[in-house]
């Protein structure tokens, strides 16, 4: 167990700056960087996203606006931040990035459907659990050796720019696809942070761009979310659509291209050169989850409320619900292609959740079939929800 050390005699902002630098690695962070308490130059670039309607459902973001200009809307009087990342990449363990979408088999009853999930929320534990851990390591070996210090973790929910204050702490640029990029570690990297009111002395920042003139990830993007480099319109990005867009329909415009994803997406990252170099993770609650890496749809559309809390609660998934997760489901059923999805589909036609029965009738009408035909018709006769309704029509529409 990591034992903080004794108060400190020395304590000017260079001797604590390399405390906590060499503690952070002993942590078994993967990068560590330490900026001055600013305001950082994306604030103004986080005005003018927000002010284009970029953040779509987002809302919590615009209401926290003036928070993030300065670390103090955080924890008052913060004088210097420390940001830590965390390697995530699973390469080859990763079976969620598999080309199959189903398994092969000559009957039908015998085929899965695949569904894919992003690599952050493949694994067996909760990293904002993991990073939590670890940051409260490193506060303890600050408060030891300044015992009156306040401190505060970040780890992606308080009101915080953290790629900014990684940039200005040296630990990497941002790429094209708004990505932090390290040159040795890519982009695979949990960010957290760790605020304080006591003085350390800061890392040079990041000033240069590595990007050069490659656009793989825009290129890459199937949706087209992003605007122009840097700039993501995160109400076409499949990872919005599938986790923040929880409570209504995806847009039927955007379906299609959501391919086989059901939480999340990896396609930016997943072409980025620079990630080439990134070396798997030492952390056993990242590597894939059995049930996660590939995700069974027809298990997943299958799942009650009750199973859905038993599997899920707790876990990045409990954030679109049972309702938002079976019609990512549904979608992907649909784009994938096989009939072996059309029986669970059916029963979601039944579902006590619009957004799900809605997402159902959409993927029995691209399926196809007689079988699906007649599940969309026998349906309509007792359909009560409009918006439903109107699914189902289009679907048989699709149909004939």
């Amino acid at each position: 167990m990591f034992t903080p050390a004794p108060p400190m005699s020395d304590q000017t902002p260079a001797t604590l700056a390399t405390l906590v630098r060499d503690a952070a690695l002993r942590i078994d962070f993967d990068l560590v960087g330490i900026s001055a308490a600013v305001t950082p130059v994306g604030f103004d670039h986080l005005k003018r996203w927000l002010d284009h309607g970029y953040a779509g459902e987002m809302q919590y973001m615009p209401r926290r606006e003036s928070a993030y200009e300065h670390p103090d809307g955080v924890l008052p009087g913060t004088k210097s931040v420390i940001v830590t990342a965390l390697n995530y990449h699973t390469g080859n363990q990763q079976a969620g990035n598999q080309s199959a979408a189903s398994t092969e088999s000559d009957n039908p009853a015998q085929r899965v459907a695949l569904g894919k999930v992003a690599s952050y929320a493949s694994g067996t534990g909760d990293y904002h659990d993991v990073l939590r851990r670890m940051l409260q390591q490193l506060a303890a070996v600050l408060h030891a050796a300044v015992p009156n210090c306040r401190t505060r973790l970040v780890v992606d929910t308080a009101p915080f720019l953290e790629r900014d204050f990684a940039k200005i702490a040296g630990l990497g640029w941002f790429g094209k696809n708004t990505m932090l990029i390290n040159k040795r570690a890519g982009s695979w990297l949990f960010l957290g942070a760790l605020l304080t009111d006591v003085e350390l002395e800061p890392d040079a920042p990041h000033e240069t761009s590595h990007c050069g003139t490659c656009t793989r990830c825009l290129d890459a993007c199937p949706t087209d979310a992003f605007v122009e480099p840097y700039v993501l319109d995160a109400r076409k990005c499949i990872s919005y659509l599938t986790i923040e867009l929880r409570d209504g329909p995806i847009p039927t415009s955007l379906r299609d291209d959501m391919q086989d994803w059901v939480f999340g997406c990896d396609i930016c990252q997943d072409v980025c050169p620079w990630n080439r170099k990134a070396s798997d993770t030492a952390v056993p609650e990242f590597l894939p989850a059995e049930d996660l890496s590939p995700l069974d749809l027809n298990w997943l559309l299958s799942l009650t409320e009750d199973e859905f809390q038993t599997r899920f609660r707790k876990t990045p998934f409990d954030r679109p619900a049972r309702s938002g997760l079976l019609r990512n489901a549904a979608i992907a059923a649909g784009n994938i292609g096989d009939e072996s999805s059309i029986p669970c589909l059916t029963e979601c036609l039944s579902d006590n959740a619009v957004l799900v029965r809605g997402a159902a009738a959409w993927a029995i009408g691209k399926l196809g079939g007689e079988a699906a035909r007649m599940a969309l018709q026998n349906r309509l006769l007792t359909e009560s929800d409009p918006a439903v309704k109107s699914e189902i029509e289009a679907a048989l529409r699709a149909c004939s």
